[in-house]
This record gives structure tokens, sequence and C-alpha cells, in this order.
């Protein structure tokens, strides 16, 4: 694997009140907060010091990006506006040549270990998902060549069907699935961790 792959982590700007709505409504706004800023961190320092990818922070929304030019000492840039899905289209279109995954900063189990097996997977495949627990996904990636595949377009954000409208987007394609993990999203998920971190 070479500094050819990319890494894009996908975040929103860690403001109280404007991160984890939906985990707001059951643990409460600090502490949902408190928890993506502390697992952004985590997620930048952990992935950022790799040498087999080079790392790149796509953040919404777009007025505060401008006051976050670096976070973790990498540059961070919008991902403009529109759905998930055009958001991340408009993000992988963007990077320079080579395979492309995109992660977001609440998979607390997420590790290296996860991205060099999805950029490997690339090699003899056209996507990669991480499949989430919940019918989402925590990874897709892109080998790019010829051409990106238009997998986003229609595909019901935010729902048990995301990974299936995607799958069907490939249209056959040859992919590879990674393992399950859980994105915390509500407050069952947070609890989860909360216990795991435990035991």
């Amino acid at each position: 694997m070479t500094p050819d792959n990319h890494l894009c982590v996908f975040l929103r700007v860690p403001r109280i009140g404007r991160v984890k709505t939906r985990l707001a409504r059951d643990i409460g706004a600090v502490a949902a907060w408190s928890f993506y800023r502390t697992q952004l961190a985590r997620t930048i320092r952990v992935l950022g010091r790799d040498g087999r990818w080079r790392l790149w922070l796509a953040a919404t929304p777009e007025s505060a990006v401008a006051g976050c030019r670096l976070l973790g000492g990498h540059s961070i840039f919008g991902q403009g506006v529109g759905d998930l899905g055009q958001r991340m289209a408009r993000v992988i279109d963007a990077l320079p040549p080579g395979p492309a995954v995109i992660v977001g900063a609440d998979v607390p189990a997420l590790a290296p270990r996860h991205l060099a097996a999805a950029f490997r997977a690339l090699g003899r495949a056209e996507a990669v998902f991480g499949p989430a627990a919940d019918g989402g996904y925590w990874l897709v990636g892109l080998r790019r060549r010829p051409r990106r595949l238009g997998i986003f377009d229609g595909v019901r954000w935010s729902s048990q069907h995301a990974l299936a409208d995607t799958l069907a987007n490939l249209g056959g394609r040859p992919h590879v699935l990674l393992e399950t993990l859980e994105d915390v999203d509500d407050g069952a998920a947070y609890w989860r961790w909360r216990r795991g971190r435990r035991s």
C-alpha cells in the first residue's frame, strides 16, 4: 500500500447542539457533543499517523470550516451541499487519483487494520463497504479506475435500507463487505459502547 491511497474522515464541526442530534435526544446535547468531540480526536489521531494512506478531513457545515482550517494538524475542507450521497460523491471526485475510502468519526471500534483491509479489497474489487448493524455502513471505498461509480443516487440515507440501496446501484459489480461494526447514533448504541469499555 502507498500514499496513493486516500482516506477521508467525514465529520461535522463539533458544536454543542449541532452534532449527534439523534444521540443527544437520548443522552443530552452536552454528553453527545463530548462523545463526538472525543471520538473525532481519537479517529484522527489513530488513523492520521499511518503512512499507508493520506488522510483528508471533509467537514460540514461549510460556514464553520473557515474557522477550523486545521484539525489535529490536518487540513480540512468543506463537503459542499446536498444529501450525504451528493457530498460523498463530490469529495471522492475531488481527491487525487488512487483508491478512496470514506469513514465517519463515530465508530469507536475503528482501527487501522480495518482501513488496511479496505484498501487491500480495492485491489481486486471496485467497491468496499463496512456494514453497520443498523443497515447502513461505516465505511465506503471505491477503486475509481477507470471511473468512479455513481452508487449514491436514490439511497435512503439514515435508514435500514442504505447499504442495500447502495449495493443495488453497483449493478452486480465486484465488491467486498468488511466486518460489521457499530456507529454510535443513539442512546442504545452509546450505552453498549460504554458497557464494552468497562468490560
